[in-house]
């Protein structure tokens, strides 16, 4: 078995476009109708794929909440879920890996629902990059890291990438 902890980070699903809604009002764009059937699709694509999470963490914006519940609903894991400033787009990652670090007990399975370039950022630091790595979450899209002891620096190592068209494959599968 790993040592360590699975971390999981997917991206938000597809939500309304910035300027189609209240200007000024970025934190509460919602998901597309569109948004919300991908969403839940990937939803199965996770579960096909045998994930477990015993937390969810995401960012309280609207888009990142309404993604994370759909996710949360599909595994039953309502009660595991928790909201965070600290995923929020703005927000410092050594104040989210230190959030990680405090939660007692260590998760062996989290879940981060979040934003865009926070996540591929965030990967980039926990691989050891000195700077950013090009690396792009679509809407809804999942990483898998294996990370043995996090902190700001070298700690992990990407399992997967997946698109979120992938894990609609895969929930297409069960079909």
């Amino acid at each position: 078995m790993f040592p360590g902890m699975r971390l999981y980070l997917l991206r938000h699903g597809k939500a309304v476009e910035r300027e189609a809604f209240a200007p000024g009002d970025d934190a509460s764009r919602p998901l597309t109708n569109v948004g919300r059937e991908r969403t839940r699709l990937v939803a199965e694509g996770m579960q096909r794929l045998g994930l477990t999470f015993d937390l969810i963490l995401s960012s309280p914006l609207t888009r990142a909440r309404q993604t994370a519940e759909i996710v949360a609903g599909a595994f039953d894991a309502a009660g595991s879920l928790r909201f965070t400033e600290r995923l929020a787009e703005e927000a410092s990652l050594a104040d989210l890996v230190r959030e990680i670090r405090a939660l007692q007990p260590e998760p062996e399975s989290l879940l981060l629902v979040g934003h865009e370039p926070n996540l591929g950022e965030l990967t980039s630091l926990l691989l050891g990059a000195e700077s950013p790595l090009p690396i792009r979450f679509k809407k809804a899209g999942l990483c898998c890291l294996s990370v043995a002891g996090i902190e700001t620096g070298p700690c992990a190592v990407l399992e997967w990438l997946l698109a979120p068209s992938q894990l609609r494959l895969l929930a297409n599968l069960t079909r």
